[in-house]
Formats: C-alpha cells, structure tokens, sequence
C-alpha cells in the first residue's frame, strides 16, 4: 500500500503539465494580493483564495496547460489541440457566462439593499466578483505564457 502511494506521488511530481499549470495558478493568486494591496491599499491574504479579479487564475493555468503539453507532445498533437480547446472553453466561461451571473449579483445586491434599508435584517449578500473581464482574462494569458517559459527556461 505505501509503495502504492509512493508512486501515485512520484508520478504527479513529474507531471510536468500538472505542475506548470498548478504554478501559474498559484502565481496568478499570489499576484492578485499585490494587485489589490497597491490597489485597495489593503493587505488581504483572502485574495489568494478567491476566484474572480485581476488576473484571472483559470486563464493562467490553462495556458501554462496547453503550452507545456504543446512544448512536451507537440504543437500538432491530439494533446494540445484538446487542452487547447479546454483553454478556449475555460476562458470564454470566465468572461461571458461567469462575468454575467456577477453583473446579476451585483443587481440583485443592490435590489436588496432597497428592500431591507428600512428592516433591521441584513440579507446575506451574493459574490458579485466570479467572472472577468477581458483585461483580466489577457493578463491571465501572460502569467501563465511567464510561468511556462520560465519553467522551461530556468528550471529544466
């Protein structure tokens, strides 16, 4: 049984896709406390947990994804033409569907606000930053281009 778990182990440590796509989701959240801070001139480590805002992690590791199965299987493969697809899926979600159900959050918040501002109840209101906008999905684009070369580059 351990050397069962030892080699389930071994094998994701030298998944390269996995790994490369798992940084430049960890370096897009880990930006995204920076951009904030600089931004909102507030330290919160909450950001490093959320989905939605500046840069869009999913953007970042789907291409840091299809890039490193292009970079390994090539360019050509069946591999990359999938991951790629899955990228153009995951991005297209972030800005259209996942950026509109915030946009009706965001509505509804407020429609709430009217309603209770006379009442003592306080509704629970619902999470308005899910999606992204196009700048955010581009700037995803680029930390996961960065995490990959850098990967490729300066650590094998």
């Amino acid at each position: 049984m351990f050397d069962f778990l030892v080699g389930i182990i071994e094998s994701l440590l030298s998944n390269y896709p996995l790994i490369v796509a798992g940084t430049a989701c960890l370096a897009a959240q880990i930006i995204k406390i920076f951009y904030y801070w600089i931004r909102d001139k507030k330290f919160e480590l909450k950001h490093l947990f959320e989905a939605g805002g500046m840069p869009s992690a999913h953007s970042a590791s789907v291409t840091a994804l299809f890039i490193t199965i292009g970079i390994i299987e090539g360019f050509f493969s069946p591999y990359f033409a999938i991951a790629f697809t899955f990228a153009v899926i995951v991005m297209y979600d972030a800005t259209g569907v996942r950026r509109a159900a915030g946009m009706q959050a965001l509505i509804l918040n407020r429609i709430m606000e009217d309603i209770y501002s006379a009442g003592k109840e306080n509704p629970e209101k619902l999470k308005e930053l899910i999606g992204h906008t196009p700048f955010e999905v581009l700037m995803g684009i680029l930390v996961g281009i960065v995490t990959t070369l850098v990967f490729f580059c300066c650590i094998l």
